[in-house]
């Protein structure tokens, strides 16, 4: 295929109306937004076959914005929106700027390049008139590859020069959706730094369609490729309306693993004219599989494939054309699992549910796992969404957008319809509410048995409904109150890891029950002043070196054995001067300092002729721990290492001294010097990842003494330059494959914070013990909403979506 190659500046780029695909990459989202840059993307640094198009950009989008005045007439009917959550009046205002936006005219040199490129788009492609798919991506405006990537509108079978102009309009009228609106205001954003693209591209003429992810979305299994497809466009799939194929193919052995039939029996199909219309399938038809055993694995040889180039777990959209090639017409990041795992480790268990004697009155696919008992409402229509009363159970045939409020409300859910990427699974995951989907294809439409005022047990993983209260799954409810798996302490799994900070060893024990993923921060501190009490210069002038190393390590190996086989990371001692000072024969080797927090602390030490024997004598306690007791999952961590140098000498005398970093022994830093960050590219080389110390790094980059009560109220971790200095080493830090954690105060304090943390891409939270069911819960639910933002387009999908 003949496709445009033309090299353009970048000036050239920034002040184009439109931009081909092979023009485009994946750091062009402020460009083109995340679904063309995505398009790009693949067109321009894949093999994978992607149908051709191009992109209009949002340099034209404003230009239309601005030819038309309707920045100024649009916030001006927001003004009159005096209350958001008046879903009436919400309603009637964003009707009207979908009004004027689309009667505006195209201003003619935009709609004569969307033309020509049209008409372009023919020739390559050799036909008349092609029928393109026209695909709303949105971008953010004055943030570093920002998105609010999440479909508006998307028009199928759209043909002819004057019809592609119109829709690329229509898209940009639905940059003002109730709900895309609602969110905005919600998340004080102006509407004027949100611009629209509208992509362009070939359309497929699907026999067959559907989404396709590099990890389980349920449970975060990355070692399956999970498919799901259905016959027709793929619309039907995430909306719910049908119960898809699904196939996992394992990634290794490149064979499928569990292959489940589906009875499809609706599709929405194009029209030879134009536009797209339902049909019934026959049922022999209805009832056989979407795809081939071979396209099944050729899909997932693609998955493979573009997860390699994006380095990342991908979502995906493929179509399966009349001639049975299979196309990818779609590729991003999936959101919530795409935190890479260690290698060798296995996704989170969830916990087990009994079985009950109760009678089983429906069965379906499991799609956010809990249990949850209560009172069945059964919606047939939208219009009745109102009746629906707190702690219910949603039964219903599908969901959409507009069922948020009531699914809000539910203390589970149940549709006849959808597989494990429709609405009702998607929000369920994100609210943590219970929830099974696509009864019907399990021959028991929950809709018919389950009636209205029964009370039912709802085991959301295994996808059983039973009558009644299922006591050996949940207990009797007291007063109305629903036991959820919340209430039963069911901590889902999380992508973002959820660790622990530990000071005393003697607590190991108590806190090991806890759900944290490990020990993010063990203080090495608190073993000196509660067990060795001495100074370590002194005790080796007196001649008992062999205490430091004994008490260290009987504290330490109690921490690692409590949590085996999870990971605990060690700091390195980080007492200050005056600290130090305080033990037994301290004052003979400490300096009296003027300001000991900038002072002789951390790195600085280790290497210090002064001290140097004594920090031997904490690596002597490591090896002891790894190798005497075979405590293998402990790491350790070099605090306040304020230059590259520093780091490449302590990391060589570790390595000289029996403790070289390796596929099991991994060495961390804090990251709580502006250094740290600045020169991030440069430590990446000396260490396996990085721990924020928020507290430090914040007082640094503020310049503010947090226990200074006169500039106290400075002093916040919320701070934009220190938040765009946590992004700027997580972005820098996982260049290199290198990960990023937080032990200080912030995610403890303010779950907006650990939110923040979550959509940079932080790989793990340490926070203190009394706080860590919270924040397991937190990162759970801020997850699942950022998927539930990404599939829907009900909100803010990444982090550029913040004002930071």
């Amino acid at each position: 295929m003949d496709v445009e190659k033309k090299e353009l500046t970048e000036e050239e780029r920034k002040n184009a109306y439109v931009l081909w695909f092979n023009q485009l990459r994946r750091a062009d989202v402020p460009l083109v937004g995340g679904k063309s840059s995505s398009l790009g993307e693949l067109t321009s640094g894949t093999n994978v076959p992607v149908p051709y198009g191009f992109a209009t950009t949002a340099h034209g989008y404003r230009h239309f914005m601005k030819v038309n005045g309707l920045n100024e007439k649009v916030n001006a009917l927001l003004a009159t929106l005096k209350d958001p959550e008046d879903s009436e009046e919400l309603h009637r205002v964003c009707s009207q700027i979908r009004k004027i936006m689309r009667e505006a005219p195209m201003p003619e040199d935009l709609a004569e390049d969307i033309g020509n490129s049209y008409d372009r788009l023919a020739q390559i492609t050799g036909q008349n008139e092609p029928y393109v798919a026209v695909r709303s991506s949105a971008t953010a405006e004055d943030l570093p590859d920002a998105s609010f990537a999440g479909e508006q509108d998307t028009y199928l079978n759209v043909r002819g020069r004057k019809d592609v102009i119109r829709k690329v309009q229509d898209c940009y009228a639905s940059l003002f959706t109730d709900r895309a609106t609602y969110y905005r205001i919600k998340q004080k954003f102006p509407q004027e730094k949100v611009a629209l693209s509208a992509a362009v591209q070939m359309m497929a003429f699907s026999k067959a369609a559907g989404v396709m992810f590099t990890v389980n979305v349920a449970n975060g299994d990355d070692t399956k490729v999970m498919i799901e497809g259905s016959w027709g466009l793929g619309e039907y799939i995430v909306q719910g309306t049908v119960t898809p194929d699904n196939f996992e193919v394992d990634k290794e052995t490149m064979k499928i693993s569990r292959k489940t039939i589906n009875n499809k029996n609706i599709e929405l199909i194009r029209l030879p004219g134009g536009g797209v219309e339902q049909r019934d399938v026959p049922e022999d038809v209805a009832k056989s599989a979407c795809l081939t055993d071979e396209q099944v694995i050729e899909l997932a040889g693609y998955a493979k494939q573009i997860e390699q180039h994006y380095g990342c777990y991908m979502d995906m959209e493929w179509s399966r054309d009349e001639n049975d090639k299979l196309w990818l017409v779609q590729a991003r990041p999936e959101t919530v699992w795409s935190q890479r795992k260690k290698e060798g480790e296995k996704p989170a268990e969830e916990k087990e549910v009994a079985e009950s004697s109760n009678k089983v009155l429906v069965k379906g696919l499991p799609a956010s796992p809990g249990v949850a008992s209560g009172i069945v409402h059964v919606i047939d229509d939208p219009k009745d969404i109102g009746e629906f009363k707190k702690g219910e159970i949603l039964v219903t045939l599908m969901t959409s957008p507009d069922w948020v409020p009531a699914m809000k409300k539910a203390a589970a859910i149940i549709t006849n319809n959808g597989g494990m990427t429709c609405h009702a699974a998607i929000v369920s995951r994100e609210m943590q509410i219970p929830c099974i989907v696509g009864t019907a294809s399990r021959g028991t439409f929950a809709t018919r048995i389950l009636k209205t005022g029964q009370e039912v047990t709802v085991d959301a993983k295994n996808g059983i409904v039973y009558q009644g209260v299922a006591e050996e799954i949940v207990k009797p409810k007291k007063e109305n109150t629903v036991q959820t798996a919340v209430a039963a302490e069911y901590f889902p799994p999380t992508a973002t890891r959820v660790m622990m900070n530990l000071g005393d060893p003697d607590l190991a024990d108590k806190y090991s029950t806890l759900p944290a993923d490990g020990i993010g921060l063990m203080r090495e501190e608190f073993l000196w002043t509660t067990y060795i009490h001495q100074h370590p210069l002194y005790l080796i002038e007196t001649g008992h070196p062999e205490r430091v190393v004994n008490e260290l390590a009987n504290g330490i190996s109690k921490v690692c054995r409590a949590m085996n086989p999870r990971p605990v990371v060690l700091r390195f001692s980080d007492f200050k001067s005056s600290e130090y000072r305080n033990l037994k024969g301290g004052d003979k080797f400490e300096p009296h300092e003027p300001a000991d927090l900038l002072g002789w602390r951390g790195a600085s030490r280790y290497y210090d002729p002064k001290y140097i024997e004594a920090f031997k004598l904490e690596l002597e306690a490591v090896k002891k721990v790894r190798n005497e007791y075979g405590l293998k999952n402990l790491n350790v961590m070099i605090p306040f290492c304020r230059t590259v140098e520093e780091a490449e000498k302590v990391t060589k005398i570790m390595a000289d001294e029996g403790l070289e970093r390796s596929r099991d022994f991994k060495v961390y830093m804090m990251a709580e010097i502006p250094s740290n960050i600045i020169l991030a590219d440069k430590f990446n080389k000396f260490v396996d990842g990085y721990s924020i110390g928020s507290n430090d790094l914040t007082m640094l980059i503020m310049g503010t003494d947090r226990n200074n009560d006169r500039v106290s109220a400075l002093y916040d971790e919320r701070n934009l330059a220190v938040k765009r200095a946590i992004r700027h080493l997580i972005k820098t830090a996982h260049k290199d494959g290198k990960v990023v954690s937080i032990c200080g105060q912030a995610p403890s304090e303010y779950p907006d914070f650990t939110e923040f943390l979550v959509r940079s891409g932080i790989d793990y939270v340490s926070v203190n013990p009394d706080m860590v069911k919270e924040t397991k819960l937190n990162v759970a639910h801020f997850e699942q909403r950022i998927l539930l933002d990404k599939a829907t387009g009900l909100g803010i999908q990444d982090t550029e979506d913040y004002d930071w």
